[in-house]
């Protein structure tokens, strides 16, 4: 099991009780989940705030939880099409806990991950502030509020009701972890310890470890600041020590340097990583301890060599993700951030962009446990806004405590190579943006100056050129679908270091072949790497007679989600996914669709992120003796097609045919086959097979075991297929899905973008022969039995252990 599993699986019992008695874990653990038992009401209560209110009809649930995924799509719900027509509104939410007599003489916090947004906060009736953005993790000192007699009351108004605030689905509610902190007066800061490795060689690596200690006593205290760096398996690799005198009330940076040697070091492909083990020592007792993340790895950026990993040019096939996690919404499960990590890998991506806000602590632990690198974006508006009610109220008054933020909690993450402030800003074209982008970058460089800072600079119709001045503030220049021009821009400012921040799926090629020529030029982030809800209709492509235009000039409901992803929305790869990664991988070199043809007369129309409809598909009734086109893409010489073993026709497929054939052919139903030649002998071959009728129901899911912790998922597809085995691409029966034993439905899915069934619930109809149910464990240990039928097929049946660590 993964190492935050385990932790969970901890975590889960410390809270098993309604109202829950936390557990005293003295210096065992400072962070303790709070996710359990909570109550919520969708609605504004007005006196829900107050300790005595009774909340007893409240929904009981467990977080992280996004109230808007479980409401009904609707072109009447004020999100609109960018936030995928899904309901908004103010939520309420509130938890009772009793507070050990142990921890009277500590210090406690909450801390949250996430909260969409304007959150207001209550201990026992008291307002401990207000947070706007519901990308920033936040805390509140509890400890003048608590009563350590009686029990006390967490409550926590969430108002997503001022819509328009985003231009993509943002979920409501709690929807990441939230956590109890407890530290001994004296104690390492939070987010307090920062790790940074200034030389790096296969032998030997020097560690530089600052901390920041705090002293809350009104005494001064001579204290021992002990720093171990663990290895993968927990061993200690190297270790120091440093006395420190702290003043009362006081907080002292203590600076460290380690070295360490024969360093096991950190890239996408061996992401080893480390732990910098911190401890408080008064009187030879350990009064705090704390361990930090980190990897050992070096990067550089120059126009010479490009982005540089440990010494190695490393060209960037990235991709920009949005927070969701398609049907369970904004929920951050941690399972549900490390399966993202997982497919974005699988589409063979080595970077992923955070469009546009900070994303969650698991979702970068899979980063860095996965090999991921990462460009960590802050913002998607500054002074000016997008929307009515976006970030860019909140700009003035706010941007440094949430830059601040991100920075602080994100900058031991070995896979975070650069840091994003900003994407396509409006005020871009007016010196007033040069003044902010110098207040942002000279901001993080007083956190962490060890990655370079970029954003995301789009055209905005003038000449490109008048945005050096802007550019020349960051460290590395983003590009926004204008990657066309790096070559002029390189003669003009040859010191330039370019990455394209976002681009259209079509054109991959083009922008594989500029970064393979150009080492100035670092890579390519395509927009998007994953479908995602909300920016309704983006990717899409329609027939003639449909209402043309591109996502931002209609209303396309029941379009609710963006259909411009590399990998759709229930996991699966679309052929573009192959295609760009046979451009930057080696991992696979021969790869076969379908393009969809047109029923004549009508014509299959694209948009501008949109690649022509293509699947995995021979099987296309009606169409029969009408030519199709096939498409091949090989990192072979040549390619041949055979169809029924007959012998089609070769084509060439090197980097002048773009490492694509296109075949023409009347349809036949049977067996169509691609074989690659290289030196006139065939190579390895793949194939598609018309299908018959649909028979059967075939399941599969990504884990067979999962924890008992009430939070863990098991992802199921389901693919409906003839009597032979064989997928059924134009399948769309209704499914039921049944449960029995210890877990629940936690979403289901078809990644049919125009779908408006409900992503909670217990059926689905089938897309192209494929669909996907979420099993989340419930806190009991047993067999979770999931059986999906439909009438005219044969029921399917997996099971699942939920069982303890």
């Amino acid at each position: 099991m993964s190492f935050y599993l385990n932790l969970l699986s901890l975590f889960v019992l410390l809270t098993i009780s309604c109202h829950t008695n936390i557990n005293a874990q003295e210096y065992k653990s400072r962070k303790q989940l709070f996710d359990y038992n909570w109550k919520f009401f969708l609605d504004d209560k007005l006196d829900a705030s107050a300790k005595d209110f009774n909340d007893e009809r409240w929904r009981s649930l467990n977080l992280p939880h996004d109230w808007s995924i479980e409401g009904k799509i609707s072109p009447k719900n004020p999100t609109g099409g960018a936030g995928g027509y899904f309901p908004a509104g103010i939520g309420w939410y509130r938890k009772t806990f009793k507070i050990p007599n142990e921890w009277k003489a500590k210090l406690i916090s909450i801390y949250f991950e996430g909260v969409y947004m304007n959150s207001e906060v209550f201990i026992n009736g008291k307002s401990l502030g207000i947070y706007p953005y519901g990308y920033s993790s936040f805390s509140y000192n509890l400890t003048p509020y608590l009563d350590f007699e009686k029990e006390n009351v967490i409550a926590v108004r969430v108002d997503n009701s001022q819509q328009i605030n985003s231009r993509w689905y943002s979920g409501s509610g709690i929807y990441r972890h939230v956590w109890i902190e407890v530290t001994n007066p004296l104690h390492v800061a939070h987010w307090g310890v920062s790790v940074t490795t200034p030389e790096v060689s296969s032998k030997r690596a020097t560690v530089q470890i600052d901390t920041r200690v705090k002293n809350e006593t009104s005494q001064t205290q001579n204290v021992v600041l002990k720093v171990h760096l663990l290895n993968s398996n927990s061993k200690n690799s190297a270790e120091g020590q440093i006395k420190v005198a702290l003043a009362a009330n006081s907080e002292k940076e203590i600076h460290q340097t380690i070295t360490v040697s024969e360093p096991s070091l950190w890239t996408p492909e061996t992401p080893h990583l480390y732990q910098a083990q911190v401890q408080v020592i008064k009187d030879k007792q350990v009064v705090d301890d704390t361990k930090t993340g980190f990897g050992i790895r070096s990067i550089k950026f120059t126009p010479e060599n490009g982005f540089q990993l440990n010494g190695k040019t490393v060209k960037i096939n990235g991709g920009c993700v949005h927070h969701d996690n398609g049907c369970l919404g904004a929920a951050a499960f941690d399972r549900a951030e490390e399966r993202k990590v997982e497919l974005l890998k699988k589409a063979g991506f080595n970077a992923v962009r955070t469009s546009h806000n900070p994303p969650s602590e698991a979702f970068l632990n899979a980063c860095d446990r996965l090999g991921l690198l990462v460009m960590d974006e802050s913002f998607d508006c500054w002074k000016i806004g997008k929307n009515a009610n976006d970030y860019a109220k909140y700009f003035g008054q706010w941007w440094k405590r949430d830059l601040e933020s991100m920075i602080s909690r994100d900058k031991n993450h070995p896979s975070i190579i650069m840091w994003s402030i900003g994407n396509e800003i409006p005020e871009r074209g007016d010196h007033s943006a040069i003044e902010t982008a110098k207040m942002l970058a000279n901001a993080i460089k007083k956190i962490a100056a060890d990655r370079p800072v970029t954003s995301a600079i789009v055209e905005n119709g003038k000449d490109w050129s008048k945005f050096d001045s802007l550019m020349a503030i960051h460290d590395v220049a983003g590009y926004n679908y204008h990657l066309w021009s790096a070559p002029a821009d390189h003669q003009r400012v040859p010191s330039r270091m370019i990455v394209q921040t976002e681009s259209y799926p079509k054109d991959a090629f083009v922008n594989w072949k500029l970064g393979h020529d150009n080492n100035y030029i670092i890579g390519d982030f395509v927009w998007t790497a994953i479908d995602y809800l909300g920016e309704s209709g983006i990717g899409r492509w329609y027939y003639s007679g449909d209402v043309p235009g591109e996502h931002w000039e209609h209303d396309f409901f029941p379009w609710h989600g963006a259909y411009c992803g590399d990998v759709d929305l229930i996991g699966s790869r679309k052929p573009i996914s192959h295609y760009r990664s046979m451009l930057y991988n080696n991992t696979e070199k021969l790869y076969m669709a379908v393009r969809e043809p047109a029923p004549e007369p009508i014509e299959i129309k694209e948009t501008w992120w949109s690649v022509w409809p293509t699947w995995e598909s021979w099987t296309w009734p009606g169409f029969e003796g009408k030519n199709i086109q096939i498409e091949v893409y090989s990192k072979y010489p040549k390619v041949r097609l055979y169809l029924n073993n007959k012998l089609i026709g070769e084509q060439a497929t090197t980097s002048e045919q773009q490492f694509k054939a296109t075949f023409s052919i009347p349809y036949l139903p049977g067996l169509l086959k691609t074989v690659a030649v290289e030196n006139d002998k065939e190579m390895e071959s793949t194939t598609l097979q018309t299908s018959g009728n649909p028979a059967k129901i075939k399941l599969t899911a990504d884990r067979n075991e999962i924890l008992a912790n009430g939070q863990d998922l098991s992802f199921v597809t389901i693919e409906v297929t003839d009597k032979d085995g064989n997928i059924q691409p134009n399948a769309e029966n209704r499914l039921q899905f049944n449960i029995d034993g210890p877990g629940i439905i936690a979403g289901v899915d078809n990644a049919n973008i125009k779908d408006v069934d409900s992503y909670i619930g217990d059926a689905r109809k089938a897309w192209h022969g494929r669909a996907l149910v979420v099993i989340k464990s419930t806190q009991k240990v047993g067999d979770i039995k999931l059986t999906v039928s439909s009438p005219g097929l044969t029921d399917a049946i997996t099971t699942i252990k939920a069982e303890r660590e």
